[in-house]
C-alpha cells in the first residue's frame, strides 16, 4: 500500500474544537492560562460574588495544572484531556459569573475560545512557514487581521472584532492545510489509506469554502465575475469527488478534491489574501 506523507494536520470542525501536533501543546497551555487568570472572562469571573464561578475556576486551575503534568510526562492523551476539562470547566465560571448577561458572557466565552485556537493556529502556521519557506504572507495576513480584532475588542465592537478574528483563524488553517509537500520535514503523519486521505482533503475544501464566503460577504460590493467562477468550478469538483468517494473511489475523489481546492485557492487569492496552494 503506498503511504502518503504530510506536515501537518489540523483537522478541526469549524467550532472550533482543534487536534495539534504535539509541538503546539504548549502553546496551548499557555494561551488556556492567559483565559484562565489575565484575559476579560478571568476578570468577570474575579469580579463576580458567585461561590459556583469561584468553584469552576478553581476546577480550572486545577485541571490546567495536570495538563501541564501529564505533558512534562510525555502523557499526551493524558494533557488533552485536562486541556479540555481545564477549559470547560473555566467556560461554566463565567457563565455562573453573571447569570442575568448569559448571552453577553457567551459572546466574550465564544470569542476567547475563537482566541485561543486561532493563536495556536497560528504558532504552528509560523513554525511550518519556517520550515517550508513559503506562506509568509498568509502569515501576516493572519497576525494583522487578530491585532485588528483584538483592537476592535478593546473598543467595544465586539460583532467587527468576532469578524476579524474569524477570518484570522481561518487564513491560517486554510494557510497550514496547503502547505505540505512533507516528505522534506521530520514531523508527518502518513496516511494509511485513500479513503483516510479523502477526509483530509474533505477538511481542507470545507476550509477553503468558508474562508472564501468570508472574504467575500465582507465586501462592499458583491464578487466580481472571476471570484464567482472559479467558486463555481470549485463546488463542481467537490460534487464529483462527493461522488467518486460514494463510489468508493477514493483516490479519484482525492484528485478532484485537490482541484477543487486549488480553484478556491485562486478566488481567495483574488479576495486578497496569499495562501500557499
Amino acid at each position: 500500500m503506498k503511504r502518503f506523507i504530510w506536515t501537518l494536520v489540523v483537522a478541526c470542525s469549524f467550532h472550533g474544537q482543534v487536534v495539534f501536533s504535539q509541538a503546539s501543546i504548549e502553546s496551548r497551555l499557555a494561551a488556556l492560562e492567559t483565559l484562565i487568570e489575565k484575559s476579560s472572562a478571568a476578570q468577570a469571573v474575579e469580579a463576580s460574588t458567585a461561590p459556583e464561578a469561584k468553584v469552576a475556576r478553581s476546577k480550572a486551575r486545577e485541571a490546567l495544572k495536570a495538563a501541564r503534568s501529564a505533558h512534562a510526562s510525555g502523557d499526551e492523551a493524558g494533557a488533552e484531556r485536562q486541556l479540555a476539562e481545564a477549559r470547560q470547566q473555566m467556560m461554566q465560571a463565567v457563565r455562573a459569573s453573571a447569570p442575568g448577561a448569559r448571552q453577553a458572557d457567551q459572546t466574550k466565552v465564544d470569542f476567547e475560545r475563537r482566541l485561543e485556537s486561532t493563536r495556536a493556529l497560528i504558532t504552528a502556521q509560523k513554525r511550518v512557514s519556517a520550515e517550508k519557506g513559503a506562506g509568509a504572507d498568509a502569515v501576516r495576513s493572519a497576525e494583522q487581521r487578530l491585532e485588528a480584532a483584538l483592537a476592535l475588542r478593546e473598543k467595544g465592537s465586539m460583532e467587527a472584532a468576532r469578524a476579524q478574528l474569524e477570518e484570522s483563524y481561518l487564513i491560517a488553517r486554510a494557510s497550514l492545510g496547503s502547505m505540505r509537500s512533507g516528505d522534506t520535514l521530520v514531523r508527518s503523519l502518513t496516511f494509511e489509506t485513500k479513503e483516510e486521505e479523502y477526509r483530509y482533503e474533505v477538511d481542507r475544501n470545507d476550509t477553503h469554502q468558508m474562508l472564501l464566503r468570508v472574504l467575500l460577504d465582507g465586501r462592499s460590493q458583491a464578487p466580481g465575475g472571476q471570484a464567482a467562477a472559479l467558486a463555481e468550478r470549485a463546488r463542481g469538483l467537490r460534487a464529483k469527488a462527493d461522488e467518486a468517494a460514494r463510489r468508493g473511489d477514493h483516490a479519484g475523489a482525492v484528485r478532484l478534491l485537490e482541484d477543487s481546492t486549488g480553484e478556491l485557492v485562486k478566488a481567495i487569492r483574488g479576495a486578497g489574501v496569499y495562501i500557499p496552494g
